[in-house]
């Protein structure tokens, strides 16, 4: 009886080993970004796979640059009760408020970053708040956009620098760039004309 019972919790090991590798090998496939539901506790309405799909679709949609047909209605419900944030109003208008410059960008990144992350795990997305918070700075997601914003900020203050000009600055008058020649003889000095001075008769005597 004892092989038998070796082999048999040999075959149930096994079996558990393999159950638990392709457990692992589906929800790999189903996150589709680095976070693992395994990562995460459940709410009372949302699974740790809701929790580490809406991580995994948060850095998708900035590595997208913020590609507007990411930003779906389901997205969007979760990401306004998320680091702080309200509703504005609807879809498009949250999305016209962070995401369509970077000067808006680089703001929602540092909500992102310096949201405490208030609540437990049993009750928020507290837990997956805090791991984009590790990935977005891993990725410095902050630093290269307040780049970009700074190269628009000087493209845009030039152009408005260069518009300026050209309706302020005076013309510089195109002969005086030219040679004096015989065709553009240089001018002549005005004459210089002696003031006339008063004579004083001296005394005779």
């Amino acid at each position: 009886m004892r092989p038998f019972v070796f082999g048999f919790d040999q075959q149930a090991k096994k079996g558990s080993a393999h159950a638990a590798g392709l457990f692992l090998c589906v929800e790999m496939s189903m996150s589709k970004g680095p976070f693992l539901p395994s990562e995460f506790v459940p709410t009372k309405f949302s699974t740790s796979a809701d929790k580490a799909m809406f991580g995994n679709a948060l850095l998708h949609f900035i590595e997208s640059e913020w590609n507007e047909t990411l930003f779906t209605k389901k997205f969007y419900n979760q990401l306004c009760n998320t680091f702080g944030h309200i509703a504005h109003y609807n879809r498009a208008t949250f999305y016209s408020t962070w995401f369509t410059c970077d000067a808006d960008r680089v703001r929602f990144l540092e909500q992102t970053l310096e949201w405490p992350c208030w609540g437990e795990a049993e009750f928020t997305f507290c837990d997956v708040e805090r791991a984009l918070q590790r990935e977005v700075r891993k990725r410095n997601y902050l630093g290269r956009y307040e780049l970009r914003a700074a190269e628009s900020l000087r493209a845009a203050e030039m152009a408005i620098l260069k518009r300026l000009e050209a309706k302020y600055r005076p013309a510089a008058d195109p002969r005086a760039a030219e040679s004096p020649g015989p065709e553009n003889p240089a001018p002549s000095p005005s004459p210089i004309h002696p003031e006339p001075t008063s004579l004083v008769q001296g005394s005779l005597f």
